[in-house]
């Protein structure tokens, strides 16, 4: 094995311990590294031989520090920040030479990001369009100019060079309001809104954590705008006095904040199926339904949401491309169950 520290040009650190030394090696250099690296992290380099102690390799964790110990590690390099191409198969709607149209699967990270650095579609889309994304929408974002949530599917459009992603990226800014950006989704909501159709204009802010979000009174500080226009498509279960117990809706995007869909349909009463964000308080209403809606419903692991309509103008052409992804199986399967169920007339 190769002596880490006879390499001239590797990193090293030295402490001493101090006179309050004590417990195992991999926690005191963990604390004495001040968070650099975890405990586990650490302990591993130990066992790589990467830590002396009194000029001595060390390669057990367990190993007892004592005061005045001369500790010695190996810092290794950085670990490269951009992502690399995977090879995950993507169900490609169109592509040409500015750009690519995917129909994301539910369950499909979009970039890398906290507990998701490899296995995103910023991955698979390295793999597949090789060096042509590279740099366009930042490191860790090439070619991205929208995204969906991990659990939401549908259709996404990426750039594949500069000038691409900025004329895209303006056509999602401006939202639709005076070009030919058209983004349409289909959920499966909880109950039916009281009107047939409608809008909802609601401002959207953090809910008291990084990632939730919460309608707000417009002077709110972090307060957007956010608005949605949605349409009930069907209706499962109805009964005599117009209610249901769910609905397929379409909504319609006038502004594009994170979870708008699912924070707004919340927001009116009616939760998406499956959103463990916004719609646990309708959790249990699946045990009111029949078999085998019932069980669809309850064992569904995510948000009854789907992007299935993307309309923008094309950055090179000016022409107006429009796309379109059927409902996955695993929606259609919930759709199909509740299409079964009969309300008994009273």
């Amino acid at each position: 094995m190769t002596d880490p520290f006879k390499q001239a040009d590797a990193a090293r650190k030295d402490l001493i311990a101090g006179d309050d030394a004590e417990g195992r090696l991999d926690a005191w250099l963990a604390a004495a590294l001040e968070g650099e690296f975890s405990r586990n992290r650490v302990k591993a380099l130990i066992e790589q031989g990467a830590v002396q102690v009194n000029d001595t390799v060390i390669t057990e964790p367990k190993r007892k520090i004592r005061p005045g110990d001369r500790v010695s590690i190996v810092m290794p390099e950085p670990e490269d920040p951009e992502p690399k191409g995977e090879d995950i198969p993507l169900e490609v709607l169109y592509e040409d030479d500015d750009l690519i149209v995917i129909a994301k699967p539910p369950g499909l990270v979009v970039h890398p990001g906290a507990g998701n650095w490899t296995g995103t579609l910023v991955n698979a889309l390295i793999h597949h369009c090789g060096d042509s994304l590279s740099g366009i929408g930042g490191v860790k974002r090439p070619g991205i100019v929208h995204r969906l949530d991990k659990d939401t599917s549908g259709v996404m459009v990426v750039a594949k060079n500069d000038l691409a992603h900025r004329h895209l990226a303006d056509q999602f800014a401006d939202h639709g309001r005076t070009g030919p950006l058209e983004r349409a989704y289909q959920a499966v909501v909880w109950g039916r809104p009281r009107t047939l159709h409608g809008t909802i204009d609601a401002p959207l802010g953090r809910a008291g954590d990084r990632t939730k979000r919460a309608v707000k009174k417009e002077d709110t500080d972090d307060a957007r705008e956010a608005i949605t226009h949605y349409e009930v498509l069907e209706r499962y279960g109805e009964k005599p006095d117009a209610t249901c117990l769910a609905s397929l809706v379409e909504c319609r995007l006038e502004t594009g904040r994170t979870h708008q869909i699912r924070v707004h349909m919340a927001h009116i009463g009616h939760p998406l199926i499956g959103d463990q964000d916004y719609g646990q308080a309708f959790k249990t209403k699946a045990n009111l339904l029949p078999e085998p809606a019932r069980s669809e419903v309850r064992d569904f692991p995510r948000q009854a949401l789907h992007a299935y309509l993307l309309a923008f103008e094309h950055p090179t052409t000016g022409e107006t491309m429009h796309f379109t992804a059927p409902i996955p199986d695993d929606m259609q399967k919930i759709i199909d169950a509740l299409r079964a169920v009969e309300v008994p007339a009273k």
